[in-house]
């Protein structure tokens, strides 16, 4: 059973019960992600989670990890371009302490200036990592190319320059802005019941502060061009991109049946043409990227630097093929299975179930049930994936290219 609550100040907090588990999964989630930042800011909001776990007013660093390893508990975090959120997995007897420590990290971090400088370090590792594998910094490109000047176009890490530039001042002031009740949902899953939404209610208490801006970036503009980039690598990658659609858009099922048909599952048509016939790729695949307003068809492709514009010219040809001919009768069937399969099998643990209310209370304010969702997957119609098919056009795709040098 879900349990819904506003809080007074405009928190909100959603509990599912799960009596036949031992666990409960509690996530904190900030409707604030790199979308919102400025150019001179970015990576606030990933350094901000970094340091969310770098001692509070009541805690040391250690002393948080020492808590939850104590208890047998996890603890980790993460960041988007639209949200960020920092959660913990405990036993259901433990669930008091993991919502206290987690409010405390909230609510009371001293971000302190030697440990910013400490774990600006850290996160200047993590760029290095990224930029140090080609198949992951491919995927940046892409949205820098696809969205130019608009927010969407800059990485979630942010970059040397801009993570070296961080000042206390500039945590408190986007926090001051970002993290307000209005833009937090706190989610939780498990063996738990609804009385438990009143201690986190209590230990949560969370200032009431208006937001500065609740239109945040405007919506962006798709822009098909290519970028291309040299690197001391073994393989060429590519990435190419389509305009997708928003989460609240009507084709959302209708793009998911796309893709799964294009590159999104082994027996599509990009694995089988290009990996299992042609044996030009290891790694091919394609996924959507769906955001508030807006969305990302990705293809990616992994191959040797001699076969890349072949299999560039065969993705494209695929992707012709599709739009025109559109769907076979056994993809359109397999594809609505394989889909409520996917969605069913996703949902079995209280991590996941977790992540679900809170994107769907944060991003849509609704909750719709397994039996409904697998009915939309039912109803959508050919003429609404043809309808995605024909937006598939050459001339309106975005291209990143890393080669050898």
């Amino acid at each position: 059973m879900l349990h819904r609550k506003e809080c007074s100040n405009g928190m909100r907090i959603v509990l599912e019960e799960i009596t036949s588990v031992r666990s409960v999964t509690i996530g904190i989630w900030v409707k604030t992600g790199s979308r919102d930042e400025s150019t001179e800011l970015n990576g606030i909001s990933h350094f901000i989670e970094h340091m969310l776990f770098k001692g509070t007013e009541n805690r040391t660093s250690q002393e948080i990890a020492e808590a939850f390893d104590g208890i047998g508990g996890e603890i980790n975090a993460f960041t988007s371009k639209e949200y960020t959120c920092f959660y913990a997995k405990v036993l259901d007897t433990h669930k008091e302490l993991a919502i206290e420590i987690l409010a405390d990290m909230l609510l009371h971090s001293t971000f302190d200036q030697t440990e910013m400088e400490r774990e600006k370090n850290v996160v200047l590792e993590e760029i290095n990592m990224t930029e140090d594998t080609p198949d992951d910094i491919i995927h940046d490109l892409l949205a820098e190319v696809t969205y130019q000047q608009h927010p969407l176009a800059k990485p979630i890490l942010g970059s040397k320059s801009t993570v070296n530039q961080l000042a206390q001042q500039d945590i408190f002031q986007y926090m001051k802005n970002h993290y307000v009740p209005e833009n937090i949902v706190v989610s939780i899953v498990g063996n738990v019941t609804s009385s438990f939404i009143k201690t986190v209610e209590d230990t949560l208490s969370v200032e009431n502060q208006p937001l500065t801006d609740k239109k945040g970036a405007s919506k962006p503009v798709f822009y098909p061009k290519q970028i291309s980039q040299t690197k001391e690598t073994e393989q060429a990658h590519l990435c190419l991109g389509y305009e997708g659609v928003g989460i609240e858009n009507n084709l959302e099922y209708a793009m998911m049946i796309v893709n799964n048909v294009l590159g999104g599952s082994m027996s599509s048509r990009l694995f089988q043409e290009i990996r299992e016939k042609e044996g030009m790729a290891y790694s091919i695949f394609s996924y959507h990227s769906a955001f508030v307003d807006s969305g990302l068809l990705t293809i990616y492709a992994g191959t040797s630097k001699n076969q890349l514009y072949i299999v560039q010219d065969k993705i494209h040809y695929i992707v012709d093929q599709l739009r025109k001919n559109g769907l076979s009768n056994k993809e359109w069937q397999n594809s609505k299975e394989q889909l409520k399969g996917l969605y069913m099998l996703s949902l079995e643990s209280t991590n996941s179930k977790m992540s679900r209310n809170a994107r769907n209370e944060l991003l849509l304010q609704t909750h719709p049930s397994l039996d409904e969702i697998m009915k939309k997957i039912d109803e959508v119609k050919l003429d609404d994936v043809q309808h995605i098919l024909d937006t598939l056009q050459s001339d309106r795709v975005a291209t990143a290219i890393i080669s050898p040098e």
